[in-house]
C-alpha cells in the first residue's frame, strides 16, 4: 500500500455499512469520532469532508467541510458548529448542506443514499478567505495533501 493512503476508522461505521442514527439528520446529527491509523509524521493539519455521492441533482453534494484540524490520531465526535472551532485548535468549518457545521445524512424517506467521509492529511494550514467551499478547499490544498483516505457508508 502506498504511503499516500490514509487509513482511518469512523467510529460506529464499518466500510460499506450503515450510519448510526445519532450521526444523521434523523437523530442527534452529531459528527462521528475518527481514529487515524497511519498518520504521516510530516502531517501538520487534517481536513474532513462528508459528501452524498448518490444525490440525484448534485454530484458529490457536500454535507460537511472542516479543515486546519491540528494533526492528531483521534478526532473527537460531536464537533460544535461555527466558522472557527476553538476546542479543535481553531479548525475552520465551511459551506455545504451544513453551513459552518456538520450536517449528517437525511435523504427523503425511503431513498437510500451513499455518503463518503474523506480525510486529508496536509503539510500546512490552508487559508480560505471567503466562501469556503469544498471545491475551493481542494484547489488551495492541492500540493499540500500528503495522505488521503475515505470510508463510504449508506443511510435509509
Amino acid at each position: 500500500m502506498s504511503m499516500d493512503t490514509l487509513l482511518f476508522e469512523c467510529v460506529g461505521i464499518r466500510a460499506g455499512n450503515k450510519f448510526p442514527i445519532e450521526n444523521t439528520g434523523r437523530g442527534q446529527d452529531i459528527s462521528p469520532e475518527f481514529l487515524i491509523k497511519n498518520l504521516s509524521p510530516t502531517a501538520r493539519t487534517l481536513a474532513v469532508t462528508l459528501e452524498d455521492i448518490r444525490h440525484p441533482l448534485f454530484k458529490n453534494f457536500t454535507h460537511w467541510l472542516i479543515w486546519n484540524i491540528p494533526a492528531t490520531k483521534k478526532i473527537a465526535g460531536a464537533i460544535p458548529g461555527g466558522k472557527i472551532v476553538p476546542s479543535l485548535g481553531n479548525a475552520r468549518q465551511g459551506l455545504g448542506y451544513g453551513w459552518y457545521k456538520y450536517a449528517g445524512p437525511k435523504p427523503p424517506k425511503g431513498n437510500q443514499h451513499l455518503y463518503r467521509f474523506t480525510i486529508y492529511a496536509l503539510d500546512s494550514e490552508i487559508e480560505l478567505p471567503f466562501l469556503p467551499t469544498k471545491g475551493r478547499f481542494i484547489k488551495r490544498a492541492t500540493g499540500h495533501i500528503i495522505q488521503q483516505g475515505n470510508i463510504v457508508a449508506e443511510f435509509e
